[in-house]
């Protein structure tokens, strides 16, 4: 039995509908990101796993048991925010206890609940600094084990990275990881930022408009999205325009070439339009790079990225950017200039509304 589970979530503002007829089961132990732009309704979902919203349908069931009458407090959930929430008169110590005091628990139990908690954020150095004289990294690591301190079933965290600098994001983020591998805690993570979900995440939920357009794993999120949304959302993806040639032998026509596709074309009409997407790092220019399938394309634009080449091409009318590692002994494809692209047809993905 999943440990956490969401059945049929809505939740409306007024006439406004924010979360749509949602449902998922998480299982105990797993890191599950709720990923989307601002809007898409998934800090709502989180606040009512936490209890700081009422689902307007639908149930939240915990380790079994049904948490819709439940307050927040009586929920057992550990919670992280984007803000900080440090108390700014309290030292580090004192942060991190605040849970347990609420609690009633034992000084000694305390005591040694806080040195635990501060080993495994690597701040035992730090117990009687204030918030004020910690740098935002720090800080959000001591709400991390404040958060963890009173050993909730599951830990939530909303954006809790966006504040923070780009290196120590990485960094940060790489550590929350860890320490929740280590606990083996049932995780819910929010983020607006497609790199942190698909680096940590056992599975992440694309959210778009209240519902949750694909569910699955970092791989399959990004090699097979469902959507066109989530296509487009996570990572960068090339739109080809396209004629149907043979639904029955999923072939189709782009420019003059014939491309027989993987994944079924889902029409049965020849003649008609289709979308076909394509990673900008699935193709090459190499004369002797692997690959069934080629087009002809005409350098619009190339530019040098360090590591990378990314090269934008018009291919049949469709603009079509490709990303290759820089050789030092290749130029640069020149503006006007035309060449062959070449990539397997299974990369090419059906892209569905």
């Amino acid at each position: 039995m999943s440990f956490l589970v969401l059945e049929n979530i809505k939740k409306s503002f007024g006439a406004t509908a924010v979360v749509k007829d949602f449902s998922m089961s998480i299982e105990k132990g797993e890191f599950v990101s709720f990923l989307g732009p601002s809007g898409c309704g998934k800090t709502t979902v989180l606040r009512m796993i936490a209890g700081f919203e009422s689902p307007s349908d639908g149930t939240i069931v915990i380790n079994g048991r049904n948490q819709n009458g439940l307050k927040t407090s009586q929920r057992n959930i550990g919670m992280v925010f984007q803000a900080y929430a440090l108390f700014p008169n309290m030292t580090v110590a004192d942060n991190v206890a605040f849970g347990l005091k609420v609690a009633g628990k034992p000084k000694e139990e305390i005591g040694a609940r806080v040195n635990e908690m501060l080993k495994l954020i690597s701040l035992e150095h730090l117990a009687d600094r204030y918030p004020y004289q910690m740098s935002g990294g720090q800080q959000q690591r001591v709400a991390l084990a404040r958060a963890l301190a009173p050993k909730p079933q599951v830990l939530l965290l909303d954006e809790p990275l966006s504040a923070l600098d780009a290196k120590i994001r990485v960094s940060l983020r790489e550590e929350i990881r860890q320490i929740q591998r280590q606990l083996g805690i049932t995780t819910v993570f929010v983020t607006h930022d497609q790199e942190e979900a698909l680096s940590i995440s056992d599975r992440i939920v694309v959210m778009n408009a209240g519902r949750a357009d694909q569910i699955g794993t970092p791989s399959q999120i990004y090699n097979r999205p469902a959507t066109r949304f989530v296509a487009s959302f996570v990572g960068t993806l090339n739109i080809i325009e396209a004629i149907v040639v043979d639904p029955a032998a999923n072939s189709v026509r782009i420019g003059n070439s014939v491309v027989t596709l993987r994944d079924p074309i889902g029409t049965s009409k020849s003649g008609g339009p289709i979308s076909i997407a394509l990673r900008p790092e699935a193709g090459s220019m190499a004369a002797d790079a692997k690959g069934d399938t080629t087009l002809a394309g005409k350098v619009i634009s190339s530019h040098f990225l360090g590591s990378v080449i990314r090269t934008k091409f018009d291919v049949a009318g469709s603009q079509v950017s490709f990303d290759m590692f820089n050789s030092p002994d290749s130029p640069l494809p020149q503006p006007g200039e035309t060449v062959t692209l070449r990539f397997l047809a299974s990369d090419l993905l059906v892209v569905r509304e």
